[in-house]
């Protein structure tokens, strides 16, 4: 019994550390970097932690039951996906920073209504006809300032709002679960134990990405509430940081540990 409930609790732990990883904390970031409500950015973090879990879980079972094996080249794929989805949520949030840009300045163009008269004439007389443009504008200014075409389409459906962050997590448990399962064999002989700490490890993962996401979007909110460029900047600086660790890490994968040479060499982590 107290074997037991030592497992429940350092798996549970271990699972809440494991959710502030650098890289888990940036892919968060981007997601809930415009999010201003607290209960939706939990469940940010929840989706994100029931993806984790689930592939870590497939896995990770895998590995403990069967003994699989995972090459080096496939390992190292897994991760490269990583850094991969970094930096597409990093353009995302850069593009959808330029376009808050443009959204700001159309308005102000809408205000100052562009008139043009068009004279013509029939028989004698010379007439001038008086007309705007500003539902043009208006029309040019919606188009421009959308986000981008998926959240243009999808953004305001619950589905897309869960399918968005359960996909990324779905991809960083991929990465990670070779490592989670092999260090459980070393710890825990009985597999039905082990396929437990696993459940009880997603279970703390998804508490901490939680607490995590809802601290991001508290913190976004309170230092970009107040002022709308402010946080449009931080949405920026947010796609930056995950564009650039994304781009570091694939580097890193990429040639330094040999997915794309000859001679790969993967240890999991």
């Amino acid at each position: 019994m107290i074997n037991f409930l030592s497992i429940i609790a350092v798996g549970f732990f271990l699972g809440m550390r494991h959710a502030t990883d650098p890289d888990h904390v940036i892919a968060v970031t981007t997601i809930v970097s415009r999010q201003r409500n607290l209960v939706r950015a939990a469940l940010t973090g929840i989706f994100w932690g029931v993806g984790h879990t689930l592939t870590i879980f497939v896995v990770g079972t895998a590995i403990i039951l069967f003994d699989v094996v995972i090459p080096a080249r496939i390992g190292l794929s897994m991760e490269f996906s990583v850094g991969l989805m970094l930096i597409v949520l990093g353009v995302m949030n850069i593009g959808s920073f330029f376009r808050s840009v443009r959204s700001i300045s159309f308005p102000r163009q809408e205000e100052s209504e562009i008139v043009h008269r068009n004279p013509h004439s029939h028989d004698e007389h010379v007439h001038s006809n008086v007309h705007s443009h500003s539902s043009e504008l208006h029309s040019r200014a919606s188009h421009h300032t959308s986000l981008t075409w998926l959240d243009r389409t999808f953004g305001r459906t619950g589905l897309y709002q869960a399918v968005r962050p359960l996909i990324v997590g779905l991809v960083h448990g991929l990465a990670g679960s070779a490592a989670v399962a092999l260090l459980i064999l070393t710890t825990i002989r009985n597999p039905h134990w082990a396929i437990v700490y696993l459940l009880v490890f997603g279970a703390g993962t998804i508490g901490g990405m939680m607490l995590i996401t809802m601290s991001i979007a508290s913190a976004f909110k309170l230092f970009g509430g107040r002022d709308e460029k402010f946080s449009h900047r931080l949405g920026l600086a947010s796609g930056v940081v995950s564009l650039a660790f994304g781009v570091l890490l694939a580097y890193q994968i990429g040639f330094a540990n040999g997915l794309f040479t000859g001679h790969p060499q993967w240890t999991p982590r």
